[in-house]
């Protein structure tokens, strides 16, 4: 068995302690013609099946309830037809975790398309060490839901999990929800109330999501979320100035990898939502597109991407391609706005506003180590256009709305006084500058020796985690 297979096999068993990570193997390097960067980034490549090194899987234990669904049956039922006990043994309520296993392929050998939105057992009792896995019967073989059921979404709850730690994992599976207009999220993963040390992570693998609201919408929590080989079509939300492709909320961490974002849901008189909506405090990309393909409208004019600018990014290989809007377009492709506190104070290891007790050093780049810092390597980007910039670092604020969460003063507040850091290497593309006016921002620096750990993906998310204690 080759050790790729051996790997699925372990996840096939619905245990998430799958350790083995594969060799490390350096990204490719940049096209010739792209200028050098000053930094090449270093990425171990994991192996399909694993977990980040940073995610803790120890611990977990295995689903107490186990279901089969049937492909021929519950095509013709019209719902989900279980082999052997399912629904009614269970009468709707699980404890200590389920995994549901989705057959791949109908009696024919064709993929099975399931046309109706999913049943999830109700979560009760003790969530410690739970897991709640959804699968297809075939591990790299898709099963297909589809449906124009307005309140179609595949919808995890768990609410008040505290101090204790709880795992979700989704793969192989895609969703095909048009009339989705309902639901905040065709994937909606909600877990509520937690507190260090409680910890839920979610795992996405090889999924095609496309409705919702939100194709994918992940509600702020104590949540790491990690996303790979997965594509996300779009949302069918009506209110499209205020919905986007995919909101990820204040997390964790939120890492995505191989994995493609488009069709944000536009409109002729409206700048429309974004393509990535990503609040977390640590923001991991590696090889993901985003591109603003229309969804039966005009493509969104904002940002493709609208990131925190509190907490850390750190990407490699991140390719944007913008279409025409009917609108005239947002200047920005990658948005880091700190206008919304997404997370307590305790969140960030630094004030969020400015401070009497921060100016920026003399020299910006030997202070890597103390700002919030985004780093972007070899980003590329395709417009119909001649983009102005591609990255904006908007200013922080001097404090809170009262009674709100948006903060003031943004447009008040010196250079200076920023506690926060971009820095780009080898962007290519169709654009006059790599960066915004604003801000501490530097395009293919030089950077001194002791900030080099910036380009190693492992040592950057170490030191951001590190700096709240993880």
């Amino acid at each position: 068995m080759t050790p790729k297979l051996a790997l699925l096999s372990l996840a096939a068993l619905g245990v998430g302690t799958i350790a083995a990570l594969a060799a490390a193997q350096a990204l490719p390097s940049p096209a010739k013609s792209a200028p050098k960067p000053a930094l090449q980034p270093i990425a171990p490549q994991a192996a399909s099946g694993g977990y980040p090194f940073y995610m803790p899987m120890q611990g977990l234990r295995r689903p107490a309830v186990r279901m089969v669904v049937k492909c021929d049956a519950s095509r013709a039922a019209g719902r989900e037809v279980f082999a052997g006990a399912g629904r009614d043994s269970t009468g709707g309520r699980v404890e200590g975790g389920f995994e549901i296993v989705y057959e791949a392929k109908d009696r024919t050998g064709a993929p099975c398309v399931y046309p109706f939105s999913p049943w999830l057992p109700q979560v009760v009792g003790s969530l410690n060490g739970t897991q709640y896995l959804l699968r297809s019967s075939i591990p790299g073989q898709q099963v297909t839901f589809r449906t124009a059921d307005p309140w179609a979404s595949f919808t995890l709850r768990l609410f008040d999990f505290g101090r204790q730690r709880v795992h979700f994992e989704m793969a192989d599976i895609a969703m095909e929800f048009p009339g989705a207009i309902q639901s905040k999220g065709a994937l909606h993963i909600e877990a509520f109330d937690g507190m260090r040390p409680g910890l839920f992570t979610a795992v996405i693998r090889r999924t095609k999501i496309f409705g919702g609201k939100n194709a994918l919408f992940v509600p702020s929590g104590q949540t790491m979320l990690y996303v790979e080989d997965s594509e996300f079509a779009g949302n069918v939300g009506t209110n499209v100035d205020q919905e986007h492709t995919t909101y990820i909320n204040g997390v964790l961490v939120s890492h995505l990898r191989n994995s493609t974002w488009r069709g944000q849901r536009g409109w002729s008189n409206q700048a429309s939502g974004h393509q990535l909506k990503d609040k977390a405090y640590l923001r991991v990309y590696e090889n993901v597109t985003l591109t603003n393909t229309p969804n039966g409208a005009a493509p969104s004019a904002m940002p493709l991407a609208d990131l925190s600018a509190f907490g850390f990014t750190w990407a490699n290989g991140l390719h944007i391609k913008r279409l025409a809007p009917a609108q005239a377009p947002r200047d920005a492709l990658v948005d880091l706005r700190s206008e919304i506190v997404y997370g307590p104070p305790g969140t960030y290891p630094w004030n969020v506003m400015v401070s009497p007790a921060w100016r920026m050093p003399p020299a910006p780049l030997g202070a890597l180590d103390r700002v919030y810092l985004s780093v972007f390597f070899n980003t590329s980007v395709e417009s119909f256009r001649s983009e102005p910039y591609v990255f904006a670092l908007r200013p922080q604020g001097t404090g809170l709305v009262p009674g709100s969460t948006t903060v003031d003063g943004n447009d008040l507040t010196t250079r200076a006084q920023q506690r926060m850091v971009s820095l780009a290497f080898g962007t290519t593309g169709r654009f006059t500058r790599a960066y915004g006016p604003q801000g501490w921002t530097f395009a293919d620096p030089q950077l001194p020796p002791q900030a080099a750990w910036v380009s190693d993906r492992d040592a950057f998310i170490r030191h951001a985690l590190g700096l709240i204690g993880y």
